[in-house]
Protein backbone atom coordinates (compact mmCIF):
# COMPACT_ATOMS: atom_id res chain seq x y z
CA UNK A 1 0.00 0.00 0.00
CA UNK A 2 2.52 2.37 0.95
CA UNK A 3 4.63 1.65 -2.34
CA UNK A 4 1.66 2.44 -4.13
CA UNK A 5 1.17 6.09 -2.58
CA UNK A 6 5.17 6.28 -3.04
CA UNK A 7 4.77 5.63 -6.92
CA UNK A 8 1.95 7.83 -7.47
CA UNK A 9 3.79 10.75 -5.42
CA UNK A 10 6.57 9.91 -7.65
CA UNK A 11 4.98 10.30 -11.18
CA UNK A 12 2.69 13.06 -10.37
CA UNK A 13 6.20 14.99 -9.11
CA UNK A 14 7.55 13.88 -12.48
CA UNK A 15 4.48 15.11 -14.30
CA UNK A 16 4.99 18.73 -12.58
CA UNK A 17 8.43 18.81 -13.23
CA UNK A 18 7.44 18.19 -16.96
CA UNK A 19 4.88 20.64 -17.05
CA UNK A 20 7.14 23.39 -15.47
CA UNK A 21 10.08 22.20 -18.18
CA UNK A 22 7.57 22.74 -20.89
CA UNK A 23 6.28 25.97 -19.93
CA UNK A 24 10.60 27.01 -19.17
CA UNK A 25 10.87 26.02 -22.57
CA UNK A 26 7.90 28.12 -24.31
CA UNK A 27 8.76 31.05 -22.78
CA UNK A 28 12.30 30.63 -23.86
CA UNK A 29 11.22 29.65 -27.25
CA UNK A 30 8.81 32.94 -27.01
CA UNK A 31 11.74 35.66 -26.01
CA UNK A 32 14.13 34.04 -28.56
CA UNK A 33 11.20 34.48 -31.42
CA UNK A 34 10.96 38.13 -30.13
CA UNK A 35 14.56 38.52 -30.09
CA UNK A 36 14.39 37.62 -33.85
CA UNK A 37 12.10 40.52 -34.40
CA UNK A 38 13.84 42.79 -32.27
CA UNK A 39 16.90 42.45 -34.81
CA UNK A 40 15.10 42.87 -38.03
CA UNK A 41 12.98 46.05 -36.63
CA UNK A 42 16.79 47.29 -35.48
CA UNK A 43 17.90 46.36 -38.82
CA UNK A 44 14.77 48.82 -40.56
CA UNK A 45 15.63 51.33 -38.16
CA UNK A 46 18.75 51.96 -39.00
CA UNK A 47 18.12 51.50 -42.93
CA UNK A 48 15.67 54.28 -42.77
CA UNK A 49 17.92 57.15 -41.84
CA UNK A 50 20.03 56.50 -45.44
CA UNK A 51 16.97 56.31 -47.16
CA UNK A 52 15.25 59.28 -46.29
CA UNK A 53 18.65 61.34 -46.37
CA UNK A 54 18.63 60.16 -50.61
CA UNK A 55 15.30 60.81 -51.13
CA UNK A 56 15.94 64.49 -49.44
CA UNK A 57 18.86 65.25 -52.30
CA UNK A 58 15.78 65.18 -55.11
CA UNK A 59 12.84 65.84 -53.04
CA UNK A 60 13.53 68.66 -50.46
CA UNK A 61 10.19 69.96 -50.64
CA UNK A 62 8.43 67.43 -49.16
CA UNK A 63 9.33 68.33 -45.58
CA UNK A 64 6.49 66.85 -43.56
CA UNK A 65 7.05 63.12 -45.07
CA UNK A 66 10.35 63.78 -43.62
CA UNK A 67 9.28 64.83 -40.68
CA UNK A 68 6.66 61.85 -40.45
CA UNK A 69 9.19 59.36 -41.50
CA UNK A 70 11.63 60.48 -38.44
CA UNK A 71 9.39 60.87 -35.77
CA UNK A 72 7.50 57.16 -36.46
CA UNK A 73 11.05 55.95 -36.73
CA UNK A 74 11.86 57.54 -32.84
CA UNK A 75 8.64 56.01 -31.68
CA UNK A 76 9.26 53.11 -33.01
CA UNK A 77 12.65 52.52 -31.58
CA UNK A 78 11.80 53.58 -28.19
CA UNK A 79 8.68 51.13 -28.28
CA UNK A 80 8.81 48.51 -25.65
CA UNK A 81 6.01 45.87 -25.53
CA UNK A 82 4.65 44.17 -28.38
CA UNK A 83 1.61 46.02 -28.84
CA UNK A 84 3.22 49.28 -28.49
CA UNK A 85 5.35 48.23 -30.93
CA UNK A 86 3.33 46.82 -33.62
CA UNK A 87 1.17 50.16 -33.61
CA UNK A 88 4.70 52.04 -34.14
CA UNK A 89 5.87 49.70 -36.82
CA UNK A 90 2.56 50.41 -38.81
CA UNK A 91 2.71 54.32 -38.36
CA UNK A 92 6.33 53.60 -39.46
CA UNK A 93 5.41 51.58 -42.49
CA UNK A 94 2.39 54.34 -43.41
CA UNK A 95 5.51 57.29 -43.05
CA UNK A 96 7.62 54.69 -45.28
CA UNK A 97 5.14 53.82 -48.47
CA UNK A 98 4.59 57.83 -48.12
CA UNK A 99 8.42 58.31 -48.88
CA UNK A 100 7.94 55.83 -51.68
CA UNK A 101 4.81 57.14 -53.25
CA UNK A 102 7.25 60.78 -53.30
CA UNK A 103 10.49 58.89 -54.71
CA UNK A 104 8.05 57.62 -57.66
CA UNK A 105 7.37 61.32 -58.75
CA UNK A 106 11.37 61.32 -59.54
CA UNK A 107 12.56 59.35 -61.76
CA UNK A 108 16.03 60.60 -61.70
CA UNK A 109 15.72 59.07 -58.13
CA UNK A 110 14.41 55.65 -59.23
CA UNK A 111 17.19 55.42 -61.68
CA UNK A 112 19.60 55.71 -58.60
CA UNK A 113 21.54 52.78 -57.28
CA UNK A 114 22.13 54.23 -54.48
CA UNK A 115 18.37 54.64 -53.71
CA UNK A 116 17.56 51.06 -55.62
CA UNK A 117 19.83 49.10 -52.94
CA UNK A 118 18.29 50.86 -50.25
CA UNK A 119 15.05 49.84 -51.14
CA UNK A 120 15.94 46.11 -51.95
CA UNK A 121 17.23 46.34 -48.65
CA UNK A 122 14.44 47.43 -46.99
CA UNK A 123 12.02 45.07 -48.84
CA UNK A 124 14.19 42.58 -47.99
CA UNK A 125 14.51 43.60 -43.85
CA UNK A 126 10.10 43.97 -44.45
CA UNK A 127 10.38 40.05 -45.73
CA UNK A 128 12.33 39.37 -42.57
CA UNK A 129 10.46 41.44 -40.65
CA UNK A 130 7.38 38.82 -41.53
CA UNK A 131 9.16 35.84 -41.29
CA UNK A 132 10.05 36.32 -37.52
CA UNK A 133 7.01 38.08 -36.43
CA UNK A 134 5.31 34.50 -37.87
CA UNK A 135 7.72 32.81 -36.10
CA UNK A 136 7.25 34.60 -32.91
CA UNK A 137 3.36 34.55 -32.87
CA UNK A 138 3.35 30.43 -33.47
CA UNK A 139 5.78 30.52 -30.14
CA UNK A 140 3.41 32.69 -28.54
CA UNK A 141 0.50 30.73 -29.51
CA UNK A 142 2.28 27.81 -28.32
CA UNK A 143 3.08 29.82 -25.02
CA UNK A 144 -0.86 30.84 -24.58
CA UNK A 145 -2.35 27.55 -25.33
CA UNK A 146 -0.04 25.80 -22.23
CA UNK A 147 -0.27 28.44 -20.12
CA UNK A 148 -4.20 28.09 -20.47
CA UNK A 149 -4.58 24.23 -20.87
CA UNK A 150 -5.39 22.05 -17.61
CA UNK A 151 -2.72 20.61 -15.10
CA UNK A 152 -0.05 23.47 -16.81
CA UNK A 153 -2.69 26.62 -15.84
CA UNK A 154 -1.78 25.89 -12.34
CA UNK A 155 1.49 25.51 -12.51
CA UNK A 156 1.93 28.51 -14.53
CA UNK A 157 -0.40 30.47 -12.09
CA UNK A 158 2.11 29.31 -9.42
CA UNK A 159 5.46 30.05 -11.08
CA UNK A 160 4.20 33.48 -13.21
CA UNK A 161 4.11 32.23 -16.17
CA UNK A 162 1.69 34.58 -18.20
CA UNK A 163 0.50 34.69 -21.78
CA UNK A 164 2.01 36.88 -24.40
CA UNK A 165 0.69 39.23 -26.73
CA UNK A 166 0.96 38.62 -30.46
CA UNK A 167 3.05 41.20 -32.58
CA UNK A 168 -0.01 41.53 -35.64
CA UNK A 169 0.34 43.44 -38.68
CA UNK A 170 -1.93 46.79 -39.13
CA UNK A 171 -5.98 46.54 -40.08
CA UNK A 172 -4.54 48.52 -43.33
CA UNK A 173 -1.89 45.39 -44.19
CA UNK A 174 -4.93 43.07 -43.89
CA UNK A 175 -6.99 44.68 -46.68
CA UNK A 176 -7.17 43.40 -49.73
CA UNK A 177 -5.11 45.81 -52.55
CA UNK A 178 -6.46 47.89 -54.43
CA UNK A 179 -6.19 47.64 -58.25
CA UNK A 180 -6.93 50.69 -60.55
CA UNK A 181 -6.47 51.01 -64.27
Amino acid sequence: MAWVILAILVIAAFALVGIYNSLVQLRVRTDTAWSDIDVQLKRRHDLIPNLVETVKGYAAHEKSTFENVTQFRSQAMQATTPADKAVAENQLSGALKSLFAVAENYPQLQASQEFTQLQNSLTQTEDSIQYSRNGYNAAVRDLNATVQSFPANIMAGMFGFQQRQYFEAAAVDREPVEVKF
